[in-house]
């Protein structure tokens, strides 16, 4: 209700009503007190009643006409409220206790309305102010997006309330029955998806690598196999990297051509069969679902603010890559005051990554960096500048290339396989740790899976294979031309021997 004073909207007699609902009925207080807050109502003797009401219960005090006028006396404010009278007023005017959750729907209604009325000036005043562009939508959508945050209000439930027991038994007896069951976006790397059931929504996942190991590769893979094999939708942040560079590593990693002889950084030119090659990987990106923002300075709520948009855009979301966490901004005013500062900006950007990803429900893949000093095979202790990176994150996982930190006599005596790789599985929230072997390709700056049994010292040629098993359901499938021309085999070598993995 408003009248024509104040165009504001409230109800005096709903609030009036639930508070005296909260001063005669303890446990209606108890159950209510912490959903509401003195912003909920428009009143200003309100606003100090249930300040009031709050510190009360806080200081597990019960809340009553007594205890409540005590809090208001101490604090210089009975008075200001209409003293012991209004108090004994709101306890006889309130209609029925039984009605509190309806009191309380009017009273969070109208106080929800008038924070958005507030939020919409504040966007007018922002955008009249002569905002650029993408700032003044940020700041609207942040403005937006605080209000939904804060009206998301959880609270206890017991084990017989909405079933989740047997919810969750559901969920054990599908996956005895089909180990795929409950699949999260496949990364196409076979042992890893066994082992993490793919990559689950709402999971904040780190990869994390030094400089020049791949790891910008190996996320790159993983978003071409989600967007390219299962036409999923992809959000690609890179902080380091021009959109350009992205798009020439994606179609020569996925034509399998080397990317120096594209690039002119070799003596040997492209040949036909790879510029066939080119062209159909160049005809599948362009069908593809990967969207790219290469912004160099970047927030935790931009990529929010864009993700929702393009959700709603796009029609879904699926994957998200961020490359990489140490050039992110949290986008608040930290004092620059070293390297504690910055450990904490860090700590809010990771936590920041979590939220958003529970909120959109789609797997996200940060990228870190580790400390220069270390050893050789990565730790959780060496992730740089934060230990509330290994915190939040679901899954911790790390390059481990051991050619890469090889000393030359190593490689001489052969005790090094040239492109051999680890993926060093450190921390699973929901399952076991382990180790998964790679090949890096690095011509085509590709990771691919290798064969256990048959490991040779070179990388195996990389092309299409003619029968490929699908990561999902292991069954063998033949492929339609769609831009590979893999290499003619040895005949000594057998079907399985020709596969990538």
């Amino acid at each position: 209700m408003a009248n024509e004073h104040n165009t504001m909207p409230y109800n005096r007699d709903a609030e009036m009503a639930l508070l005296g609902c909260f001063l005669i009925d303890t446990e209606i207080a108890a159950e209510m007190i912490d959903k509401v807050s003195a912003e909920d109502f428009y009143v200003e003797a309100h606003k100090y009643i249930v300040a009031a009401m709050k510190k009360a219960f806080v200081d597990r005090k019960p809340i009553d006409i007594v205890t409540v006028a005590d809090e208001l006396d101490g604090e210089g404010n009975l008075d200001k409220v209409g003293g012991y009278a209004y108090l004994n007023d709101l306890a006889q005017v309130t209609p029925s206790a039984a009605n509190y959750q309806s009191y309380y729907d009017i009273v969070s209604r109208d106080g929800t309305n008038r924070r958005l009325i507030r939020a919409a000036r504040k966007i007018i005043e922002n955008s009249m102010s002569g905002a650029e562009e993408q700032n003044a939508l940020a700041f609207a959508e942040k403005s937006i997006y605080d209000i939904s945050r804060e009206m998301d209000t959880s609270s206890l439930k017991g084990m017989a309330e909405g079933d989740i027991v047997g919810e969750v038994l559901h969920k054990f007896e599908a996956l005895q029955s089909d180990p795929d069951a409950y699949r999260g976006v496949s990364t196409g790397f076979k042992h890893f998806d066994r082992i993490t059931n793919g990559l689950q929504g709402g999971a904040l996942v780190v990869l994390a690598a030094r400089p020049g190991m791949g790891k910008t590769s190996l996320a790159m893979n993983i978003v071409e196999h989600a967007a390219l094999r299962k036409n999923k939708v992809c959000a690609v942040f890179s902080l380091e990297m021009p959109r350009a560079q992205i798009v020439q590593r994606l179609v020569c990693s996925y034509a399998g051509v080397s990317m120096a002889k594209a690039l002119r950084k070799s003596k040997e030119t492209l040949n036909n069969t790879e510029w066939q090659k080119l062209m159909l990987a160049s005809d599948k990106l362009r069908q593809s679902k990967i969207f790219i923002d290469d912004s160099s300075r970047i927030t935790p709520s931009e990529i929010l603010s864009k993700c929702r948009r393009l959700k709603t855009t796009s029609g879904g979301l699926d994957l998200v890559m961020i490359d990489y966490i140490q050039l992110m901004s949290a986008g608040t005013n930290v004092k620059d005051g070293g390297a504690e500062n910055r450990q904490q900006e860090v700590a809010q950007i990771t936590r920041e990554l979590k939220i958003m990803a529970k909120e959109l429900d789609v797997p996200i893949l940060a990228l870190s960096q580790l400390r220069r000093i270390q050893s050789k095979e990565p730790t959780l202790s060496d992730l740089r500048e934060s230990g509330a990176i290994e915190q939040d994150a679901d899954i911790v996982m790390f390059i481990n290339r051991p050619e890469a930190t090889a000393t030359q006599e190593e490689i001489a005596t052969g005790k090094i396989i040239k492109g051999a790789a680890q993926l060093i599985l450190a921390k699973h929230r929901d399952g076991e740790q382990g180790r998964i072997d790679l090949r890096f390709i690095g011509e085509s700056t590709k990771f691919v899976d290798v064969d256990e049994q048959n490991r040779s010292d070179e990388p195996p040629q990389f092309g299409r294979p003619k029968v490929e098993v699908d990561y999902d359901n292991d069954e063998e499938y033949e492929y339609e031309d769609d831009g590979y021309i893999p290499p003619e085999p040895p005949a000594s070598m057998t079907e399985k021997e020709e596969m990538p993995f």
